[in-house]
């Protein structure tokens, strides 16, 4: 800390394009929740929470939040098992087609979305999988997956391979080794993985709305749908509840990474980590 003051400030012109990048950004978003909190009425500016409750009330958007939450929480699970045993496969099976993997993992998160849309859906037409929540939730799986497995693999690169080589010099199990030294090691990893999959899944719009059901809307496809008529405040209070439930899962995104830090610093001051007294 005391490094970190004793550095010189920015030149002034980048403190105020700093400034006006932030403003930029987040003025939209601080209109949007003042504008759920003051309303006009009778000609005077009044502060309220009537647009929430009325948010709240409503059974279709709490159907729709509901369907919001049950996809994500659906293709989280799925695309965390099968990112971090994709990410495991990697390590312990290295072949030269591999790379080719990695690759085609990593190509998948800059495709453009409106195509990775539509190649859905033509395999969804091409299987006869009647559009609903079961293909949205394939359809988040698809994208999801290369999170997991970017994340997961950027933490197994920093695991030690000792610890596995210890464990299996003791006497354990390639089971065990991966339940009681690998996996403990790659938790925050694969807690901030799914964390991030949930987030993605949750706020998508344009993949789900290309392969959706009649009837089985998500929460950002109810809310695009209600936007036709005009922003209203009702509107403006929805946007804000989303708005910060994804920064309440941001937040404990990063003390996950802050967890993570404290983990590995806890593991060099014992000198040995707890799995290998658990063999």
């Amino acid at each position: 800390m005391k490094n970190e003051r004793s550095r010189p400030k920015a030149p002034l012109a980048a403190r105020i394009v700093l400034w006006m990048t932030l403003l930029f950004l987040y003025l939209p978003i601080a209109v949007m929740i003042l504008g759920a909190v003051f309303v006009r009425e009778n000609e005077q500016i009044q502060a309220t929470l009537k647009w929430f409750v009325e948010v709240l009330n409503d059974d279709a958007l709490m159907g729709a939040l509901w369907n919001s939450f049950v996809v994500g929480l659906c293709a989280s699970v799925l695309s965390t098992l099968i990112g971090t045993a994709g990410a495991l496969g990697l390590r312990h099976n290295r072949r030269a087609w591999t790379w080719a993997v990695e690759g085609l993992s990593v190509v998948s998160l800059i495709f453009p979305e409106i195509v990775f849309a539509l190649s859905l859906l033509s395999w969804f037409f091409i299987l006869k999988m009647e559009l609903g929540l079961t293909t949205v939730v394939l359809a988040h799986v698809s994208f999801s997956v290369s999170y997991v497995m970017m994340t997961v693999s950027s933490r197994l690169a920093t695991v030690d391979a000792s610890f596995e080589d210890a464990a299996r010099d003791l006497g354990a199990s390639e089971w065990q080794i991966q339940k009681t030294v690998v996996l403990p090691l790659l938790a925050p990893a694969i807690l901030g993985g799914f964390i991030l999959s949930f987030l993605l899944s949750f706020d998508d719009f344009l993949i789900t709305y290309f392969v959706n059901g009649v009837g089985q809307d998500t929460l950002p496809v109810k809310l695009y749908t209600a936007m036709k008529l005009g922003v209203s405040p009702k509107l403006n209070a929805l946007s804000s509840m989303m708005f910060l439930m994804t920064l309440s899962a941001l937040i404990f995104f990063f003390r996950s990474s802050a967890f993570r830090v404290l983990f590995e610093e806890n593991r060099g001051k014992n000198g040995s980590s707890a799995e290998e007294k658990n063999l």
